[in-house]
């Protein structure tokens, strides 16, 4: 993703066909780039999997099925804007390893 230097709107994209080299070009002002080769990057998932809570930070919350009181914690907007955050709750006892949320 890359935005125009001159006025911030996002570069669109024109693929490369008939000899011509892909190029990003602003649909708002003239500004071009020519891209001689551009490269997928592979997507890193933030929030799934096995390890999704390994770097999460630590609260004080009472595990709902083994009432240890630490958790790890994550909070995401899930709803509309005006409504408050959602927590993610994952309990720090390994033998428990619970997850719960807050509304």
């Amino acid at each position: 993703m890359e935005f125009c230097p001159t006025c911030g709107m996002l570069l669109q994209i024109e693929r490369a066909s008939q000899g011509r080299r892909c190029r990003l070009f602003c649909p708002t002002c003239p500004y071009i780039v020519i891209k001689h080769n551009l490269v997928k990057k592979e997507l890193e998932h933030i929030f799934s999997g096995a390890d999704s809570m390994k770097f999460a930070p630590k609260t004080q919350a009472t595990c709902p099925r083994c009432h240890h009181g630490e958790a790890f914690f994550r909070q995401m907007q899930i709803r509309s804007a005006d409504e408050p955050m959602t927590t993610f709750y994952r309990c720090c006892n390994e033998r428990c390893n619970y997850e719960w949320r807050d509304d």
